[in-house]
């Protein structure tokens, strides 16, 4: 059993969460309290709320948490709730084969060559042209980057009703377009699934924000070839209701 595991076996304890009913009402937790059951656990060392409570794929999350199928979502800034169901979206492997982009720049761009991060690759693909090819916008510009704040809104997952305010949100990039914004989230490794927070949360916060049509995608680079996903949330009010659009692979020429 890893620190991890042991910490949220602590905090479970400490507060009787495994007793609790999830299928009436979710269970909220604060930093706070974290900390508080925390303070005298030294094994591993991990005992900051803001570590404990990143579970971004189904495997990342403690043992307790897939023995009783449940995941966390932050409601506000060091504020959470511990949900029952399925918090996560499938990112299905694209095994066709890939299509031949051809770079819309007259030259080739070398700094993005240097070292492997996913911010470079995003841009690399954004600057020839596969972003705007994939979204079939010609218009798009870079507008949306770094860390926000979410306004306050309301949503359902499965049978609860959550209301959010000031979470922080993150998106790789955004793109503005003439008649809509484009929201992407970047991997440079294999991804199996993730956590549907990472794109709803942006999602709803730029839907609060613009009257433009708000699209989510998730972008990986595995070695020459560029892979990108689109989704769309068919309920906007309604967490699970993320939904796979469409998705391509590309390699540059």
């Amino acid at each position: 059993m890893s620190a991890r595991d042991k910490a949220w076996e602590k905090i479970f304890k400490d507060y009787n969460i495994e007793k609790h009913n999830f299928d009436k009402e979710p269970f909220f937790i604060s930093s706070n309290e974290i900390k508080k059951s925390c303070k005298d656990f030294v094994e591993g060392g991990i005992t900051e709320p803001r570590i404990l409570c990143k579970q971004d794929s189904r495997e990342s999350r403690p043992q307790v948490f897939k023995d009783n199928n449940l995941f966390i979502l932050p409601t506000k800034n060091k504020h959470y709730a511990i949900l029952k169901g399925e918090g996560y979206v499938d990112i299905p492997d694209i095994v066709t084969e890939p299509k031949i982009h051809k770079s819309k720049l007259e030259f080739d761009l070398e700094t993005t060559k240097v070292g492997n991060s996913e911010m470079q690759h995003l841009d690399h693909a954004y600057a020839s042209s596969i972003i705007r090819t994939f979204a079939q916008d010609p218009t798009l510009v870079l507008t949306i980057r770094g860390r926000k704040y979410t306004p306050e809104f309301s949503f359902k997952v499965n049978n609860y009703e959550i209301i959010t305010q000031s979470v922080q949100t993150e998106v790789d990039a955004g793109y503005e377009g003439k008649d809509s914004v484009i929201l992407v989230e970047a991997k440079n490794s294999r991804t199996s699934n993730e956590i549907i927070r990472q794109l709803y949360y942006p999602f709803r916060q730029w839907s609060e924000n613009t009257t433009k049509n708000v699209t989510t995608l998730f972008f990986e680079k595995r070695g020459d070839l560029y892979y990108l996903w689109q989704f769309a949330f068919l309920e906007p009010y309604e967490y699970n209701s993320i939904k796979l659009i469409k998705s391509e692979r590309y390699r540059i020429e």
